[in-house]
């Protein structure tokens, strides 16, 4: 296949060494700018990978304790709740329902008190929802009987509570008993079953786990407080609840995990798109390194660009000739960057460990970040935008040196040849 001359010539530029050009330091310089294309766009690639997988191991952490979508009564809670689960059933994207009592008390032991959040649950309904069976390290979810008052804490409640499995803990119920000596709070006493290990703080320093049953006796409550639901693709969760709001018969709050922790995610895409702006600028600095590298060449071929005038070419041609020149380079380092940052993201669990034993240091301590290994979650679409983009800086720094080059008059440039 022919080429046209303008992209021979450009390609010839762009591969000419010492011999050929008699100024290696061009040459230097066009690598230069290539290797600071592929290393912005590795390292570019490298973080968003690690940001995601940290976002996804926190998510996972969070679902395995949340529901993907929660069905509440305005008015109070749900006495016929089998036909609200039924109801969310027949929605194609939904996979299981379990009812559940949500409120907030206070747990004491000895001079400890804590607040907590309070899930009244079925546990055989509960494996249905959510994997919080899986995170139990300490006796099993199934001791949950009802009238037995048992209770299950997460490691850090139970730490800060200074109890273990068979201890006895006080709940203090916010609702009260009208007594003739006043508003008294309902006490009652639970024993510790199981101890959960969710791997978030949040989790496991606050939610308490009892019976259903048990929860609507201490309560006083008719039946649920709402009804958890499991979907297919969590990602769907909030078209998901939208169709739902719309479907449920009686007046339902539907909420789905994403309104739940909507600041962390909030929080989390801020942080993820100002760190892709800083590292952009990585790029955006080693593309217009082009600059400098295609102005040095345009200098050193003025005589070149003077006969190809006088030959005929045109002030297009001679842009399309630099422009092959910068943008070959641009693409090549976007796509050493992109091999490089997807070889370095896959790798990544068999990386930092080598480098934690060569320095003897360890980035991740577990009993800190609950987590012993860098996450990364390597997305096509963060490759593809970030591949695209150093391209098309590479390109527009290409545009500049070629115009001045178009701009050479022969007969200037072969004055002094």
């Amino acid at each position: 296949m022919k080429f046209p001359y303008e992209w021979q010539i450009g390609w010839r530029y762009t591969r000419t060494g010492k011999r050929s050009s008699g100024n290696g330091f061009i040459s230097f310089i066009s690598f230069i700018s290539m290797a600071g294309i592929a290393l912005g766009v590795a390292a570019l690639i490298v973080v968003l990978s690690v940001m995601n997988g940290f976002q996804k191991e926190v998510r996972d952490r969070m679902l395995s304790v949340l529901a993907h979508i929660e069905v509440f009564a305005v008015d109070g809670n749900l006495p016929d709740w089998q036909r609200t689960a039924a109801e969310a059933l027949q929605n194609k994207n939904v996979i299981a329902a379990a009812p559940y009592v949500g409120e907030q008390a206070m747990l004491t032991r000895d001079d400890n008190v804590r607040g907590v959040v309070l899930r009244g649950i079925v546990p055989s309904e509960e494996a249905k929802v959510s994997d919080l069976g899986k995170q139990i390290t300490d006796g099993t979810l199934t001791n949950l009987t009802p009238g037995s008052f048992g209770i299950v804490l997460g490691r850090e409640l139970a730490r800060a509570l200074g109890v273990s499995i068979g201890d006895k803990i006080t709940l203090v119920a916010p609702q009260g008993t009208i007594t003739p000596a006043g508003v008294l709070p309902r006490v009652k006493q639970f024993t510790v079953v199981a101890i959960f290990t969710a791997g978030h703080y949040e989790y496991d320093s606050s939610l308490a786990l009892i019976d259903l049953h048990d929860a609507e006796t201490l309560f006083r409550l008719d039946g649920p407080t709402g009804v958890r639901l499991k979907i297919q693709d969590m990602e769907q969760a909030p078209l998901v609840a939208r169709e739902l709001a719309k479907t449920l018969s009686g007046n339902m709050w539907v909420r789905d995990w994403t309104q739940q922790n909507k600041n962390w995610f909030v929080a989390v895409q801020t942080e993820k798109r100002m760190m892709f702006i800083i590292l952009t600028l990585i790029i955006a600095v080693a593309a217009f390194n082009l600059v400098s590298s295609l102005v040095m060449t345009v200098t050193d071929k003025y005589a070149d660009i003077a006969i190809l005038r006088t030959l005929g070419a045109q002030p297009g041609s001679i842009m399309k000739i630099f422009i092959v020149q910068g943008v070959t380079i641009g693409f090549a380092g976007a796509l050493l960057g992109v091999g490089l940052g997807c070889l370095i993201s896959v790798n990544i669990g068999t990386i930092v460990p080598f480098i934690e034993r060569l320095l003897g240091i360890h980035f991740l301590p577990q009993d800190i970040y609950f987590i012993s290994e860098l996450p990364s979650d390597l997305q096509s679409s963060d490759v593809i935008r970030i591949g695209v983009i150093s391209f098309i800086l590479s390109a527009l720094a290409t545009i500049y040196p070629s115009w001045r080059a178009s701009r050479v008059k022969p007969a200037e440039a072969l004055r002094y040849e």
